[in-house]
């Protein structure tokens, strides 16, 4: 899709075009999105985070307002938007993990939703996760007129991916499944914002062993069918969640919104040099050269730049050497791929300026019953994750998740 704002500027338009996607389920407003991308200077993470923020706070006051006067479809819709703006405001800061306005914001973006959520028809219940000594936050998504009285609900269990939050979900993709009739399980995982910011978390590679125990949880909730649980992720997930289901074999089907099969291309990927010389390079005590290679690629890429503060970050690596050492871990090679057994919804799309080729490398590595699904630029659909086309995306999705989970309801 041709920029609509920052042409010479990718990652900021793909924020962008990620914050018009989410209007489809109440994360944003046409004149909103466009009048802040407006106010912004391309490439100044600074003017980025200004005037996100001075957009949540003002939308967050109209939410208050109408709260206090008796509005409450107003005052939800308001806070809706007020915690995605509040997001995004503190996107592009974490280049310094110290920085308080990451917290403000996050922090206030949950508030806001959580304001939103005792507001929905559906029932929204924050949930905590019981996860190594620790928990996870995240949220309980049941249909209007269910409260787990009544018959055993299919169930989603969804997550985010390298820079999302649990509460973001909520568009891209909870919503659309609540009104299909889905109970919906959400949270974060380590490395995400939930645990990130507030507990000190950082990503991990075996992430079945972050999804063993939210599954053991979802087991112990009523009224959800154990026989129908899927697992749904989004973007850096679409490799989280297959890696789950290849260790556990409760869940009963996956998508990968998009398909990842080994992110150790992306990270040698800024090196001219072959895959296995990169490697023993990026992890030897001591590379000067490969340190100079990155640092350049930094300095010539936002994308690149963003990428590998963004990873230091949520991987809790010291130097940019040390994150892409770290992003070898994560891959479904050596027959992990194989080893699932569900149905899999591979999602590609396009144009993805992210993960390009890795959704078809996925596919290619499947043996268990898949599907791969092609996103176009014809439809509007061709960004990373679909961003910007949510309805069409989740129309097709939930199709297919509806055929795959027919039949295997509790008896």
């Amino acid at each position: 899709m041709k920029p609509l704002f920052f042409p010479e500027h990718p990652t900021f338009w793909f924020e962008t075009l990620r914050m018009f996607g989410h209007i489809a389920y109440g994360g944003a407003d046409f004149g909103e999105v466009a009048g802040t991308a407006g106010r912004i200077t391309a490439g100044d993470y600074d003017s980025w985070h200004d005037h996100w923020l001075a957009t949540a706070e003002r939308v967050d006051g109209e939410a208050r307002a109408s709260l206090e006067g008796g509005h409450a479809v107003s005052a939800r819709d308001a806070f809706l938007r007020a915690s995605n703006y509040y997001r995004s405001a503190e996107f592009f800061l974490h280049g310094n993990g110290d920085d308080p306005r990451i917290r403000h914001a996050y922090d206030a973006s949950v508030r806001c939703f959580h304001r939103a959520a005792e507001l929905f028809t559906a029932s929204v219940e924050p949930i905590e996760i019981p996860y190594e000594g620790t928990t996870l936050p995240g949220y309980l998504y049941r249909p209007a007129g269910t409260d787990g009285s009544g018959g055993a609900l299919p169930t989603l269990v969804m997550f985010n991916g390298f820079d999302g939050t649990a509460e973001e979900m909520h568009f891209y993709g909870a919503a659309a499944a609540v009104e299909r009739g889905y109970a919906v399980v959400v949270f974060d995982g380590p490395g995400q914002p939930g645990t990130r910011h507030r507990q000190g978390l950082t990503f991990r590679p075996d992430w079945e062993n972050v999804v063993t125990p939210v599954l053991d949880h979802v087991l112990t909730l009523p009224g959800l069918d154990p026989r129908r649980i899927a697992v749904l992720g989004v973007s850096m997930g679409g490799y989280l969640a297959p890696r789950a289901a290849a260790f556990d074999h409760r869940i009963a089907a996956v998508v990968a919104l998009d398909g990842v099969y080994d992110l150790g291309d992306i990270s040698t990927a800024s090196l001219p040099l072959p895959r296995k010389e990169a490697e023993e390079r990026l992890r030897a005590p001591y590379a000067p050269e490969i340190d100079a290679a990155l640092e350049a690629a930094m300095a010539a890429s936002p994308l690149v730049k963003w990428g590998v503060e963004q990873g230091m970050y949520t991987l809790g690596a010291a130097t940019p050497r040390a994150f892409c050492a770290a992003y070898l871990d994560y891959h479904l090679r050596d027959g992990i791929a194989e080893r699932i057994t569900c149905p899999v919804l591979v999602c590609s799309a396009e144009d993805d300026g992210f993960f390009k080729g890795q959704p078809e490398d996925l596919y290619s590595h499947l043996t268990c019953e898949k599907t791969l699904l092609t996103f176009t630029a014809e439809e509007g659909a061709d960004a990373h994750c679909q961003a910007g086309a949510q309805r069409l995306a989740f129309a097709r999705i939930y199709d297919w998740l509806d055929r795959t989970l027919a039949g295997r309801a509790a008896d």
